[in-house]
């Protein structure tokens, strides 16, 4: 596997606001990109929905806080919260160490798995990415 595969699994969609979306079903993971967490340096608060809220594709549904700054999460689907990753209350770095499994934030039940063909690819998203930079 090469640097950029492990920076940006070829298996996850990915926003222009640098989340990242696994679908396994009808179930979608989500979470912040390796350049995102990167970009923001060290995550010290991490502000999820409840459980069984409502999220809209391209809406807020949380923020992170780092040592830089506070941003916005923005859902990359629509749907129903089914997990929080709890977790990340107690070690918000977590995200910083281990953005694509650990550091991931909800899992939603999607309502409509047709928004999910609109997200980026890795490859995309790679270079999404170096255009931003440059």
């Amino acid at each position: 596997m090469s640097k950029g595969d492990a920076i940006y699994p070829e298996s996850l969609r990915y926003t222009k606001e640098h989340e990242w979306l696994e679908t396994r079903g009808a179930v979608a993971t989500v979470g912040i990109t390796h350049y995102a967490q990167a970009e923001l340096g060290d995550i010290v608060y991490v502000e999820l929905p409840q459980m069984e809220a409502a999220v809209v594709a391209g809406e807020p549904f949380g923020t992170v806080e780092s040592v830089k700054a506070v941003s916005e999460l923005f859902a990359p689907v629509s749907g129903v919260v089914a997990e929080v990753n709890d977790a990340l209350q107690a070690s918000p770095e977590t995200v910083n160490k281990d953005p694509y499994g650990d550091g991931w934030m909800i899992r939603i039940k999607v309502s409509d798995s047709e928004e999910t063909p609109g997200l980026m690819s890795a490859a995309q998203y790679r270079k999404y990415v170096e255009d931003e930079a440059n």
